[in-house]
This record gives C-alpha cells, sequence and structure tokens, in this order.
C-alpha cells in the first residue's frame, strides 16, 4: 500500500515539474529578446553622423545672369510703347520714349486745332451774303485785325487765300506729325529689339582713340605735308 502511494506521489511530481519548466523557458526567451531589442544606441556615433551632415556644405545653384529676349522684347515694345525698354531693363531711356510721343501729340493737337479754324473760317467767307452782315459768322471775323471793317474783307481775296494757305499749311504739318508719331513708334521698337540683341556685348576696356600730328617729308615728287594720324587700339 505504501508502495502504490510512493509511485503515485512520484508521478504527480513529475507531471507538475513538466509543466513549469516550458513556462519558464518562454518567460526567458521573450526576456532575451527584450533585452536584444532594446539595447542602448552609442549616443556619440550618433553626434558625430549628425555634425558630418551639418558640415556638409550645402550646394546652391546660382542664378542665371539676365539675358532679354529680342522677340519678346520687340512684342512687348509693339504691344505698349515703352514696355520693350523696361522689359530691358533699361529705365533711362523712357523720358526719352515718352517726351518723343508727347512732342508729337502736342504737334499733332496744335495743327490740327488751326487747320480746323482756318478752314471753317475759308468755308463760312466763302458761303457769307455781304448784304446781311447779321448773318456773318466769327470764324473768319476773328482772324480780322482789330479795328478795321470786316466787311472790307468780305470781298477781299488776298484775306481769302491767307486763309485758305493757312489751311493747307496746318493740314501739312498737322499729318506730317502723324507720319513722325508712326515713324517714333516703329524707332522705339527698333531700339528694343537691337538693345536686347546687343545686351551682352562686350566693350572691352582697352578701347582708345589716339589723334596726333604727322609731318611727312618733302621728296623728288611731293611737298612736305602736314596733317593729323588718327589711331583706334581695340
Amino acid at each position: 500500500m505504501k508502495r502504490c502511494c510512493k509511485i503515485i506521489f512520484l508521478t504527480f511530481a513529475a507531471v507538475c515539474c513538466g509543466l513549469t519548466f516550458p513556462a519558464r523557458a518562454q518567460e526567458t526567451g521573450a526576456t532575451g529578446s527584450d533585452t536584444l531589442s532594446r539595447t542602448p544606441v552609442d549616443s556619440t556615433r550618433t553626434g558625430e553622423l549628425r555634425q558630418a551632415d551639418m558640415s556638409k556644405p550645402l550646394e546652391m545653384k546660382e542664378p542665371l545672369p539676365f539675358k532679354p529676349n529680342s522677340r519678346r522684347s520687340v512684342l512687348y515694345a509693339a504691344v505698349f510703347p515703352g514696355l520693350g525698354q523696361i522689359y530691358n531693363r533699361k529705365y533711362w531711356k523712357l523720358p526719352l520714349v515718352y517726351g518723343g510721343y508727347m512732342g508729337f501729340l502736342y504737334a499733332i493737337t496744335w495743327n490740327n486745332k488751326n487747320y480746323q479754324d482756318y478752314s471753317q473760317a475759308y468755308v463760312d467767307l466763302s458761303k457769307e451774303d455781304p448784304n446781311n452782315p447779321d448773318t456773318w459768322h466769327d470764324t473768319w471775323i476773328s482772324f480780322v485785325p482789330a479795328g478795321l471793317d470786316p466787311a472790307s474783307y468780305l470781298t477781299d481775296a488776298n484775306f481769302k487765300n491767307r486763309l485758305k494757305n493757312g489751311r493747307d499749311f496746318y493740314r501739312r504739318y498737322r499729318d506730317l506729325s502723324i507720319i513722325l508719331t508712326v515713324g517714333w513708334y516703329f524707332i522705339c521698337m527698333a531700339d528694343a529689339y537691337v538693345d536686347a540683341q546687343l545686351f551682352d556685348f562686350d566693350i572691352s576696356p582697352s578701347l582708345a582713340l589716339r589723334i596726333e600730328p604727322v609731318v611727312s617729308p618733302a621728296t623728288r615728287h611731293t611737298a612736305s605735308m602736314y596733317g593729323l594720324s588718327c589711331n583706334i587700339k581695340f
């Protein structure tokens, strides 16, 4: 009886030991893996790598130098006067461009006003009735010198020719001013185009002009001569 109890007790102890050892082995394996995964990083090595990255110079691309496009420049000048010069960054030319336009526009306005005055005066004078002074127009009377009777100029051929010549004179210069304005428009376009083409043209600093007197001695065939010599160095 005692022997049977001893066998049962040993069997139960063996079973309990078999269940306990695998659990401890699993805990030990898990702890080992956690220990490996949580290995501390070398802070000295990390600092050296970070310092190396910061000390490495950043490569910056230098901006390309400005070079205007000649086609775009002339297109801008055609769309709006002076815009081509602004695109070429030649701002000092703007007073010349707009000053020219203002001068030509003033000439057109002035000549057209005088043309209209002389033309209307000539037309009204040709239609006036000498027997009805109340219907006379002030357009031609204003050209009569002060203190003189307008009736004496009503049939004056010289006065009529003076009005006609004044009309033709101001009409001619009005049309000429218009032509010059159009010409100035194309000149500004050409200036913008040429300026863009020669924007990076290299002018050598050694360019020099030297003028000096020259004396040619007399020979059997020619007499002595004096003159100036002009030398250009580039």
